[in-house]
């Protein structure tokens, strides 16, 4: 009678919530999550972004308490998006000593010392009057090499008032190189790259640029962030990234890119990050908002399905949400 039933019963280690728990092979755990954050210029009360419900541009006081918060939560870092009240054609609040930024980073790295990983996202977009990534020539192209030399300036600027991990995202060639060079001769050979080494030029980034109020006012950017169809070019820019001193690498966005993200934890000994970008969030909370969706199952198995695929660190603006309640 037994030969006709099976033997091997995968169902014995899915009985109970403990069982799963003990056989989980993929963890999530507050360390592994980075919350974004925007800081804007001027404003004296956080203001809602209505493509992202929950996610507001902050002032320097409420960004202040709502990094506090998601540091008690237990995330393990934190990186900061800014809004000049000015912008022009170079971007040149990005590496002011006054800027949004920097003075946002002095103020977490004040009040949070060590108690988390203060990141900076290096790039030029939320700065510029044209909404690019980089200076432009005359004929509205964006010049790499004059955009490399703005990315060295910021990432000392950004160096100096306290970020722990610079993050350029802009996808301009040799940046990591022009980056790691600045801040060796300046002195902070001990802060960290975080290379967007494999940024989408990618639709899901839509609420995003509401957020850090930053759409290009002309064309896109497919001219320097990757095409969607390719993953070969992906491992290309990964090897460049960590040729040139790059300490981390991040794939972005993540959900439609989990194969690149497999890929490039298979490829290499250094700690990969996915971000969990504006769009995918934004798809959850309006579904979950029409009761299509379990919102709070919805959230944990997308998260555990982005470390699944091989990210150590997941960017999410759940991160402080999901933090306080795997604690």
């Amino acid at each position: 009678m037994s030969a006709q039933f099976p033997v091997a019963r995968p169902r014995r280690l899915r009985r109970t919530p403990a069982l799963r728990r003990l056989v989980a092979e993929t963890r999530l755990s507050p360390a592994d999550l980075v919350l974004p954050m925007f800081v804007k210029e001027g404003i004296t009360e956080p203001q809602p972004i209505t493509s992202m419900p929950g996610v507001v541009q902050h002032s320097r006081d409420s960004l202040r308490k709502a990094a506090h918060d998601a540091v008690e939560a237990g995330v393990g870092g934190l990186i900061l998006f800014g809004i000049p009240a000015v912008k022009d054609g170079r971007g040149s609040g990005a590496d002011d000593p006054a800027g949004v930024v920097q003075k946002a980073l002095r103020d977490l790295s004040a009040d949070l010392g060590d108690g988390a990983v203060i990141m900076a996202d290096l790039c030029l977009d939320e700065f510029t009057d044209h909404g690019h990534c980089g200076i432009l020539t005359p004929s509205g192209d964006v010049d790499n090499d004059a955009t490399l030399e703005r990315y060295a300036s910021i990432a000392v600027a950004q160096a100096a008032a306290g970020a722990g991990v610079v993050a350029p995202s802009g996808m301009m060639d040799g940046q990591v190189r022009a980056i790691r060079t600045a801040l060796d001769e300046a002195g902070y050979g001990e802060v960290a790259i975080l290379a967007y080494s494999a940024k989408y030029a990618s639709a899901f980034y839509g609420p995003f640029r509401e957020a850090a109020e930053c759409a290009p006012q002309f064309g896109d950017r497919s001219a320097y962030q990757q095409d969607p169809p390719n993953a070969d070019e992906s491992l290309r820019e990964v090897f460049l990234d960590l040729d040139e001193g790059a300490d981390m690498v991040m794939i972005k966005p993540a959900l439609p890119y989990l194969d690149v993200v497999r890929r490039v934890r298979d490829a290499v000994d250094v700690p990969v990050a996915a971000y969990h970008v504006s769009g995918e969030y934004a798809m959850v909370e309006a579904a979950a908002a029409n009761g299509w969706l379990d919102r709070e199952r919805t959230i944990m198995e997308t998260l555990t399905g982005i470390r699944r695929a091989g990210a150590d660190i997941v960017l999410t603006y759940w991160a402080a949400e999901v933090a306080a309640r795997l604690a």
